[in-house]
């Protein structure tokens, strides 16, 4: 299979939301979105792209290579995992068709390390990680990750982006916050602060 050209990369305008250290299936939704200004990003937008987000998120080796197919399954679960969250965050039932993408990728490699022996080192436990399973293994983690979000304490935390027309996720992490940067805060604070001042 030939390899797709590699594509410049793409800088979001944004840092990373509250959350996302804690959470990379919360980075991973957040990989695209459209933020205030009329700005959009997709961090996997092309091969390229999506093998330096593993990289950064320490979810592939090095000499892994990835290819359009591998970039596309990274998209379509990210899209997955958005519908969930955004389903979680407005109190309504999940789309199904989400929870068999997210489903399907949790079961698509083994959870628990395999029993090797050799001669040298008798039996051992070991992960396997071949690298034509590279891509499954990064995104059950990714999906084990939105499943461990939206099922353990921090699920109560996660909200959208409160300033339009930003649809970046995060983690509540100070009090009452609904804005997933610095700049989208402000931008909500101004438009409040004009809207005061013209009596709109």
């Amino acid at each position: 299979m030939k390899e797709v050209p590699r594509a410049d990369a793409v800088q979001p305008v944004l840092p990373p939301a509250p959350g996302a250290d804690r959470h990379p299936a919360l980075d991973f939704a957040d990989s695209a979105a459209t933020v205030p200004g009329g700005q959009g990003y997709d961090l996997l937008a092309a091969p390229g792209d999506a093998r330096r987000w593993l990289l950064a998120h320490d979810l592939i080796a090095p000499d892994v290579r990835l290819y359009e197919p591998c970039a596309q399954r990274a998209r379509t679960l990210r899209g997955h995992v958005r519908a969930l969250f955004a389903a979680r965050v407005e109190g309504r039932v999940a789309p199904p068709e989400s929870l068999r993408a997210v489903n399907d990728a949790l079961t698509r490699v083994p959870t628990a390390p395999l029993l090797t022996w050799d001669a040298d080192n008798g039996p051992r436990r070991v992960q396997l990680h071949p690298i034509d399973q590279a891509v499954d293994h990064a995104l059950a983690t990714l999906a084990a990750d939105a499943a461990d979000l939206l099922t353990g304490p921090d699920a109560d935390l996660l909200a959208a982006c409160g300033a339009a027309p930003c649809d970046r996720f995060l983690l509540r992490t100070h009090g009452r916050r609904h804005w997933c940067s610095t700049r989208c805060g402000d931008r909500v604070r101004a438009a409040r602060a004009y809207a005061r001042r013209t009596g709109a």
